[in-house]
C-alpha cells in the first residue's frame, strides 16, 4: 500500500458488533459468557481507532430490537454497560476521549441513566476522539423522532414545511453534529446493516467480516483501515471526475 493511501484514515467509523452470542456457543459457554469477551474486544477497537487518529467511532452497542431478547439476557447487558462504564470511564477521560450516546433512554434504568449522564457531562470537553455507544437504538427509530420534532416547529410556527432541507432533517438526527461514517464495519459473517444509521450510511464504504466480534483485534481492525485506503470513494461521480479534483487538488 501506498504512502498517500495508507494516509488515509476514516474520520468516522461505524462498527456493528455481531457474533458475540456464537463465539460463546463455539466455545462451549453460555451466551452471556460471549457479550462479556465483546467488552474486551471493545476496549481494544477503541484503543485503536483512537491510536489511528480516527475522529468518531459509533459502537452499535444495542439495537431497539435487542429489547425483543430473551428478559435475563437483557437485563445481563444493561447490568454490563453499567459495569464497563464504571471501570472504564476515568480511563477514556484521561485519554481526551469525548463519550456520548445515542438512542431511546425512556426504557433504560435509573441507575444505568445516571452513568450515561454523568460519562456525558465529564467528558464533554474532551478534545479526542468521540466515542459513540448506540444503546436502544434504531435507525427507523431516528427518523420517526426527528420528523416528529420537525413537525411539532412546524406546527408551533418555527419552521416552515418549505424550508425543510436534507440538512435540517440531518441536523436533528441524533448523529447531525458529526461527519456521517466513511466505514462501515460489520463482524460475524453477516451482511446487513440491521437498522443502524440508516440515514448515515448513504455513502458509507461496507467491510464485512466473518471474525466474530470477540475474536477481532487490532490488526483485523488495521486490515479494515487499509482496505478503505484502497477504495476510490466516487460518491455518485465518475472515476474520471475524482481523478480529475485530485490532480486540482495535487496542482494547487
Amino acid at each position: 500500500m501506498n504512502s498517500a493511501a495508507s494516509s488515509r484514515v476514516p474520520r468516522h467509523i461505524a462498527i456493528i458488533m455481531d457474533g458475540n452470542g456464537r463465539w460463546a456457543m463455539q466455545q462451549g459457554k453460555p451466551r452471556l459468557h460471549g457479550h462479556e469477551a465483546g467488552v474486551h474486544a471493545a476496549r481494544t477497537i477503541v484503543r485503536a481507532g483512537r491510536d489511528a487518529g480516527v475522529e468518531a467511532l459509533t459502537l452499535y452497542a444495542f439495537s431497539s430490537e435487542n429489547w425483543l431478547r430473551p428478559a435475563t439476557e437483557v437485563s445481563f447487558l444493561l447490568e454490563l454497560f453499567i459495569r464497563t462504564m464504571a471501570v472504564e470511564l476515568d480511563t477514556l477521560h484521561d485519554e481526551g476521549v469525548r463519550v456520548r450516546f445515542i438512542g431511546d433512554r425512556t426504557a433504560l434504568p435509573s441507575n444505568l441513566l445516571a452513568i450515561i449522564e454523568a460519562s456525558e457531562r465529564r467528558t464533554a470537553s474532551n478534545p479526542g476522539m468521540v466515542l459513540v455507544i448506540a444503546l436502544g437504538y434504531g435507525g427507523r427509530q431516528d427518523l420517526v423522532q426527528t420528523v416528529r420534532a420537525l413537525g411539532a416547529q412546524i406546527e408551533a410556527g418555527a419552521l416552515k414545511a418549505a424550508d425543510l432541507d436534507e440538512k435540517t432533517l440531518r441536523d436533528a438526527l441524533d448523529l447531525g453534529d458529526l461527519p456521517d461514517p466513511d466505514l462501515l464495519i460489520r463482524t460475524g459473517g453477516e451482511y446487513r446493516i440491521s437498522n443502524f444509521l440508516l440515514w448515515h450510511l448513504a455513502y458509507t464504504e461496507f467491510y464485512f467480516s466473518d471474525i466474530l466480534w470477540p475474536d477481532f483485534s487490532s490488526a483485523d481492525f488495521h486490515q479494515a483501515l487499509a482496505w478503505f485506503a484502497e477504495r476510490e470513494r466516487r460518491f455518485g461521480r465518475t472515476g474520471a471526475q475524482v481523478h480529475s479534483e485530485r490532480g486540482d487538488q495535487d496542482a494547487q
